[in-house]
C-alpha cells in the first residue's frame, strides 16, 4: 500500500492506495501550532479507522506548498511508518515537461494535479483547483505544462470583503438560488459564489481565445462543489485528482 499526503495552505489531504484502488481520502486542517506527535496520532487513528496496518504501507509520497509544515508531517509519518518517503520536488520524475520561465517556482500541487489530469483526461486540458487560492493550469495537446493563472480563493475573497467593509458580516455560505439577491446575505452569496464561477468561465473563454483548442476541463479542491455547478462551461469534477497524481509520481520514481 502507498500513503499519499498533500500539504496545502488550509488542509492536509491524505489517501491510501492498494495498487490502483484509492482506499480513502480524508483531510486534516493545516495548523502550524500542532506538533508532529499530534499529527502522528491523527494519522494513526485514521489508518486504524480504515483497518490499514502500518506494516502494510510500503511507501509514502508527500507534496507540500507550506514549507514549515513539511518537516513536521514527515516526522509524524516517520514515527509510524518505516517505509521510504518520497517528496515531490526537483529531481523527481513526473512525466510532464514544464514550459515555464522558472519551473522550480511552480507549486508542487499544481504539477501533481496536472499529472493526475493527464492520467485520466485527454489533452489539451485546463485544470482548475479551488482551494485557498483558485488556480488554473493549462496543459497543451502534447502534455506539456504551459502555464496558468492564480487568483484569490473563495474563502480569501469572503474574508477580505468582510474585513474591509464596515457593514458586511461573515456569512455561512449556501448555494444562491438566483443571481439577483433580495437581501444582504443573498447578495453576498451570489457575488462570491456566482462571481467566482463567472471568473472561471471568463478565464476559460480567454484561454480558448489565446490558445484555440478543444480543452478537457477538470476541477478539484475544497470549494469545487460550491462553485463548479454554477459555471456555464462543461467542467468535470474530480476530487481525487491530487492524490491520483501523487500515486502516478510515486510509481514513476519507484527505483
Amino acid at each position: 500500500m502507498i500513503l499519499a499526503v498533500s500539504i496545502e495552505n488550509s488542509e492536509i489531504v491524505i489517501g491510501c492506495f492498494n495498487e490502483k484502488e484509492l482506499l480513502f481520502k480524508e483531510c486534516f486542517s493545516t495548523d502550524l501550532l500542532r506538533t508532529d506527535f499530534e499529527y502522528a496520532m491523527q494519522i494513526k487513528t485514521l489508518l486504524e479507522l480504515y483497518k490499514i496496518k502500518l506494516d502494510d504501507i510500503e511507501g509514502v509520497i508527500i507534496s507540500s506548498v507550506v514549507p514549515p509544515m513539511y518537516e513536521k508531517i514527515k516526522k509524524s509519518v516517520q514515527k509510524l511508518i518505516k517505509a521510504p518517503i518520497k517528496t515531490v520536488g526537483p529531481g523527481m520524475k513526473t512525466g510532464i515537461n514544464i514550459l515555464m520561465d522558472n519551473p522550480a517556482q511552480i507549486g508542487s500541487d499544481m504539477i501533481t494535479m496536472a499529472v493526475g489530469a493527464l492520467k485520466s483526461f485527454q489533452p489539451p486540458i485546463v485544470v482548475i483547483n479551488l482551494g485557498t487560492a483558485t488556480t488554473l493550469s493549462v496543459i497543451d495537446e502534447k502534455g506539456n505544462y504551459t502555464g496558468g493563472m492564480i487568483m484569490p480563493g473563495v474563502q480569501i475573497s469572503m474574508e477580505a470583503l468582510v474585513k474591509n467593509t464596515s457593514q458586511l458580516q461573515k456569512i455561512s455560505m449556501s448555494s444562491p438560488k438566483k443571481l439577483i439577491g433580495k437581501n444582504t446575505v443573498q447578495c453576498m452569496e451570489s457575488g462570491i459564489i456566482t462571481g467566482h464561477a463567472a471568473s472561471i468561465d471568463g478565464l476559460i473563454d480567454r484561454i480558448k481565445k489565446e490558445k484555440p483548442n478543444e480543452y478537457s476541463l477538470v476541477a478539484t479542491g475544497s470549494f469545487v462543489n460550491w462553485i463548479i455547478p454554477h459555471c456555464e462551461n462543461n467542467i468535470k469534477i474530480d476530487e481525487t485528482l491530487l492524490l491520483r497524481g501523487l500515486k502516478v509520481i510515486f510509481d514513476k520514481n519507484r527505483r
